[in-house]
Order: C-alpha cells, then sequence, then structure tokens
C-alpha cells in the first residue's frame, strides 16, 4: 500500500476574517436580485443562478436547474437494457467511457456476468485516460474563466492528444459508446498501445509545465486560496464525492473502498486536501491527472501479459463477433434477440464507478423482461451543484466563477 499525499498549508492573509465578515454583517439598504446564466459562459453548462447581491456581496445563491433535461433515466425504461448505451455517454460528455463501464457494471451484477481479465484490464486504461481527459477540462476552462487564457490552451493541446487516440481505437472522437456488456467492443492492438505509450511518456512533463503556469502565481492564488471553503464534514454533510470531498481532507476514493475492475491490484495514491478551499480541490486534481497516468502505465504493461478475449462469450447477453453472424444463421438470431429482446433476470443492483466528478452510479431494477422497471442515476454532479449556495454566500460576486470552476460539473449528468 502506499501513502496518500496531503496538501497542507494556512487560508491567505484576511480569508477567515473576510468570511466572517461577510457572512455575518446585516444588509446594508436595498439588495439587487440578478440572474448567473443560463447562458453564461461560466456556469460550464446551462445553469441559472438566481443571486441576491448586497453591493459586491452574494447574500444568497439559488441553483436552477432543468434547462438541458432530457429525461435519460426514462429513455433507459424505455429503450431497453442493450438499446440505452450510446445515451450513457451523452450524461457527463467529457468522460463517455467512463459512463458506458458504470452502466455495463450495473447490468453485469443484475445478470450475474463477469468481464474477463484482459477486458477489465482495457476498461481500467480506458477509465483512467477519460479521468486525465476531463480533469483537463476543469483546469482549462477554470484557467480561461479566471485570465489565465494561456493555460487553457495548453490543457486543451493534451486532451487533442488523447482525442486521437480514442479516435484511432474507437472511430469517435467524442460518444464513443466501446464498452458492451461482457467487456469491451474490441482489444486495443499494437499500434493504439504505441500511442498510447508515447502520450504517458510525454504528459507528466506537460502538466508539470502547465502546473508551473499557475500554482505560484499571485493572481490564480489570491483567486482560489481561501475561496469556496468546505469543511469535512460539510461535503460529508453536503454529500460531496471525487475531488471536492477529497479537496476537504476526506480520503475516499471507490477505487480502493470499493474496488471494481481489479483497482485493488493497482498502486496509486489517493491525493487530499487540508483547508477545502478551491484551491486545495485544485491541487488535488492536478495530482489526481499524475496518479492516473501512472495507473494507465500499468494497465497498458498488463496487457502483454493478460491474454485472452475482451469480450464474453455468453450469447444470452453477449453480442457475438460480427464476423460470425454473417456466416452463421444461429449467431445472427443471437445478435437479434440481444438487440430487440435482450433481457436480464428479475431483480436489482446498484454499481458506482469513482468518476472525475464523484460517484457515478447506476440504480437498475429488472421485472425479467426486456426493459427496466427503473433506472436511476446517481449523478454527481447534482451534489457539486447543491453545494453552490453553501460556499458563495457571504462571498464577492467576482468569486463565484472560481467556486463553480472548483466543483466541477457537466450538466448534461445533472439534467440527466
Amino acid at each position: 500500500m502506499t501513502e496518500h499525499v496531503t496538501y497542507e498549508y494556512s487560508p491567505g492573509a484576511g480569508a477567515e476574517e473576510l468570511l466572517a465578515q461577510h457572512q455575518d454583517d446585516p444588509i446594508h439598504g436595498e439588495t439587487m436580485r440578478l440572474n448567473m446564466g443560463p447562458q453564461h459562459p461560466a456556469t460550464h453548462g446551462v445553469l441559472r443562478l438566481m443571486l441576491e447581491l448586497d453591493g459586491e456581496t452574494m447574500r444568497s445563491v439559488t441553483p436552477d436547474v432543468g434547462y438541458l433535461h432530457r429525461g435519460k433515466e426514462k429513455t433507459c425504461e424505455t429503450l431497453g437494457w442493450h438499446r440505452f448505451f450510446p445515451h450513457t455517454d451523452r450524461l457527463d460528455y467529457v468522460q463517455p467511457l467512463m459512463n458506458n463501464v458504470a452502466y455495463a457494471l450495473a447490468v453485469e451484477q443484475l445478470a450475474g456476468i463477469e468481464a474477463p481479465p484482459r477486458a477489465q484490464v482495457v476498461r481500467v486504461l480506458l477509465m483512467e485516460l477519460s479521468r486525465i481527459m476531463a480533469h483537463l477540462i476543469y483546469f482549462g476552462t477554470l484557467g480561461i474563466d479566471l485570465g489565465a487564457v494561456t493555460l487553457f490552451f495548453y490543457s486543451f493541446n493534451q486532451r487533442e492528444e488523447l482525442y486521437r487516440i480514442l479516435d484511432a481505437y474507437t472511430g469517435h472522437r467524442m460518444n464513443n459508446t466501446y464498452v458492451r456488456i461482457g467487456g469491451v467492443y474490441a482489444d486495443i492492438d499494437e499500434g493504439i498501445e504505441s500511442m498510447i505509450r508515447s502520450f504517458l511518456d510525454e504528459f507528466p512533463g506537460h502538466l508539470e509545465e502547465m502546473n508551473k503556469m499557475v500554482e505560484r502565481n499571485r493572481i490564480w492564488i489570491d483567486r482560489n486560496r481561501g475561496v469556496g471553503v468546505i469543511t469535512a464534514e460539510e461535503a460529508q454533510a453536503l454529500s460531496l464525492t471525487g475531488p471536492n470531498l477529497r479537496g476537504s481532507g476526506v480520503e475516499w476514493d471507490l477505487r480502493r473502498e470499493q474496488p471494481y475492475c481489479g483497482y485493488e491490484t493497482y498502486e496509486f495514491d489517493v491525493p487530499t486536501g487540508s483547508v477545502g478551499d478551491c484551491y486545495d480541490r485544485f491541487l488535488v486534481r492536478v495530482e489526481e491527472m499524475r496518479q492516473s497516468a501512472r495507473i494507465a502505465r500499468q494497465a497498458l504493461d498488463r496487457l502483454k501479459d493478460v491474454k485472452g478475449d475482451v469480450l464474453l462469450e455468453d450469447r444470452r447477453f453477449v453480442l457475438p463477433p460480427r464476423g460470425d453472424v454473417h456466416r452463421s444463421m444461429e449467431e445472427l438470431i443471437y445478435q437479434f434477440k440481444i438487440v430487440t429482446d435482450l433481457r436480464v433476470p428479475r431483480g436489482e443492483a446498484y454499481h458506482a464507478v469513482e468518476s472525475s466528478k464523484g460517484e457515478l452510479g447506476f440504480y437498475v431494477v429488472s421485472d425479467g423482461s426486456s426493459r427496466p422497471v427503473r433506472c436511476h442515476i446517481r449523478a454527481p454532479g447534482l451534489m457539486n451543484v447543491q453545494a453552490i449556495p453553501h460556499v458563495a454566500g457571504g462571498r464577492l460576486f467576482s468569486d463565484m466563477v472560481a467556486i463553480i470552476g472548483s466543483l466541477d460539473f457537466v450538466m448534461g449528468e445533472v439534467d440527466r
């Protein structure tokens, strides 16, 4: 077991006094109500925030969600088990493959099956690359929100490299839909392995270069340190998970506490913060990118030794190979049944993964038919949004973009 990383520092000078002043002072004169969003570029999607301002001080903040609502849970209950996979991509659309895996694990748990060992290694590799991609979005967009435009271009340059890899592997830059019940669609060939290894060799250096731009930058520190403080107790009460919870000093990571896909066999550190402010959450996510690269390299090395199929041989739930379908009437019938009438045993299951935003879980209920009786998605982004009023009250209006960026949510997941 490796020791977890803990960052310790004191908030910026006068931060506690500033918070107390803003939170305790009576309202002077009339307040102004202001809408921030749903079209504001810094709300990270179609989020509307109803603000009550006393001068530059936010006295209250009320999030208003639902502007992107698409009814994905009911869509799952309508389309059925197999045909819902492409819709999981559209939840947190900056990490589609991680959404695929979370849904697949829930259905596999209900069906009583498990993906082959090689498929699990490929899943880990894809999930950690997805985590890096998602954190690069956080890094770049928070940078441009706070005026560090160069950071945006540097981070998106690295994300573009990952787009190239996924495009070469899955045929799509986004919304890849490459995970299946019982494994993944296709194996990773030598060419893709070479591309991933080249990226992992170079990425740590690029990450350090980006980190040096802002880690000790006076403006970045002033805009983040001591802003949006969430204590460990408050984070747990708000049901926060992922980097937002770990940024408040709580060492909780599903990959270690409730391992899946063999994560218990990988070596990685779980970074935690000590203050719980925007700066802590920034440090945690930067370290998580380093650890994701470390895990991805281990998974890549394991592909040399873990041989076998990447898709389970179980015609009750798993599509047959396309070549067999073209040659065999029996395999064609299997494919037709799975696509149009896939049935899983009666029961209920919940499975969660450690996504880039926190605990992403799928709760599914089956009555033995081809459609779920219930599909509920535990979206970590929704919990992150509900923390906004708690941390924004009493702060200056200019702090709002830093708070929103540090909580890191995607409205496609919130308005699922």
